[in-house]
């Protein structure tokens, strides 16, 4: 097990390393060492945090990652649970994925200024609980109308961990396709009659794209692209959940397969900016986040969701995440505080439509049988389950930021697929030693 006091030491070396790329953006962003915040950005930042006006037996505080338009959807959500008059009102402050994973744990080992819930993506609880840092729910459930079977089954699996709960879903956000349906009434020659897009069938229609200048399919975050088609394949980051070795015959498939694409020209070309081409009418096919449909209807494209493209039909596979509740462990809160956090994290999940118009797919099973719902375009992934593809090594942050460093490269051929991986897993290894 980790030590605690090696952790932030380990935490502030991953967001020095990083590539930082959050669920509000495809788009990458290489972050500079003097851009990890410091212990004084973060009480500069916490001299910003809004406040509420308590209820009859206080405040909740209540840290999330939604910085973008998904926080005026997360706010307003609040401020409805707030005006149901509850003991203790909701005091929502959101900040920087980076920033909260840092602040979180600095709060939680001071004892001073810890949160009462967080979200976290899914991919974060397993290291944070082996370390101790959040509250087991499981004590709390039987007096809670917050039970297992009100969510998506594989969101809640994902939290239960050596024989607690530590973390109640707010959604399932994946990695998908767009496809441009007025482009694709031109070259897609019935590729989607049967609702899934191969490899192949890509390549099928790529000339006849780029004789009239329209790019087949852009590759942007691809730290995602590789993940969806590696667990398409059965690939985990980690045999042992453990030791990384992710340097193996079904990663170069994957980018193999990229390669190929691009030295036949049926990708962007290094410099472009994928999402805006395929906005622009551009380009025919484009993986994205159902978190970007917006800019889809901004656009007033003509533009259709559906599942990541496959290597094979019966291997159908998105990549996946959740942002969690979780509890960070506060031995000065007491369980009728706790148990008021229940009570808000229920009412969130039983008020999902305005999370859903936010362009997210909520986990709390009650949302799929709304109209309004049933008729948004992320509303397939609400009835998957083996299809979404949740990862689950606890190192997973270390090695996606060692797969964003290297896999542009190899896109851009300025590296081999086997080089890449081999330092991808090599870097993932050095950044858990250091953390240890």
């Amino acid at each position: 097990m980790m030590k605690r006091k090696n952790v932030l030491a380990g935490l502030l070396t991953g967001a020095m390393l990083a590539t930082v790329v959050g669920c509000g953006s495809g788009q990458a962003t290489e972050v500079s060492d003097e851009a990890v915040p410091t212990a004084g950005d973060l009480d500069e930042a916490a001299e910003e945090v809004p406040t509420v006006e308590p209820g009859k037996k206080g405040t909740i505080e209540f840290w999330t990652v939604f910085t973008g338009a998904d926080g005026t959807s997360m706010q307003a959500m609040v401020d409805a649970y707030n005006a149901t008059n509850p003991d203790y009102t909701v005091n929502h402050r959101a900040m920087e994925a980076n920033d909260l994973y840092l602040k979180m744990p600095l709060a939680i080992q001071s004892g001073e200024d810890v949160p009462d819930v967080c979200i976290n993506h899914v991919e974060r609880v397993p290291l944070f609980e082996e370390n101790g840092y959040l509250e087991d729910y499981t004590p709390y459930l039987a007096d809670s109308e917050v039970s297992a079977e009100n969510y998506n089954p594989k969101a809640w699996q994902m939290t239960e961990l050596d024989g607690g709960h530590y973390g109640i879903p707010l959604d399932v956000h994946s990695y998908i396709l767009y496809a441009n349906m007025d482009l694709y009434e031109k070259y897609g020659n019935g590729v989607l009659d049967d609702g899934l897009l191969t490899w192949d069938e890509i390549k099928s229609v790529g000339d006849a794209c780029v004789a009239d200048d329209i790019i087949p399919i852009g590759m942007s975050w691809l730290r995602v692209k590789f993940l969806s088609s590696y667990a398409q394949l059965g690939g985990k980051l980690s045999s042992d959940g453990e030791t990384p070795d992710f340097n193996n015959d079904n990663a170069l498939k994957v980018l193999n397969t990229w390669n190929e694409l691009y030295d036949a020209g049926y990708t962007h070309k290094d410099g472009d900016d994928p999402w805006q081409l395929f906005l622009a009418g551009k380009m025919l096919f484009c993986p994205e986040g159902i978190w970007m449909y917006n800019d889809i209807k901004e656009a007033g494209l003509n533009a259709k969701m559906l599942d990541y493209p496959v290597f094979d039909t019966n291997s159908v596979g998105n990549w996946t995440s959740s942002h969690q509740f979780v509890i960070p462990k506060n031995d000065n809160r007491d369980d009728e505080k706790t148990q008021a956090v229940l009570d808000f994290i229920n009412f969130m999940g039983n008020h999902s439509l305005d999370w859903a118009k936010a362009g997210q797919c909520p986990a709390h099973v009650s949302i799929k049988d709304v109209a309004e719902f049933q008729d948004m375009p992320q509303a397939f992934l609400a009835d998957e389950n083996d299809e979404l593809k949740i990862y689950d090594y606890k190192y997973y942050g270390y090695a996606v930021e060692s797969l964003d460093v290297v896999l542009g490269d190899v896109l851009f051929e300025r590296m081999t697929a086997q080089e890449a991986l081999d330092k991808a897993v090599q870097e993932t290894k050095d950044k858990i030693e250091m953390g240890e």
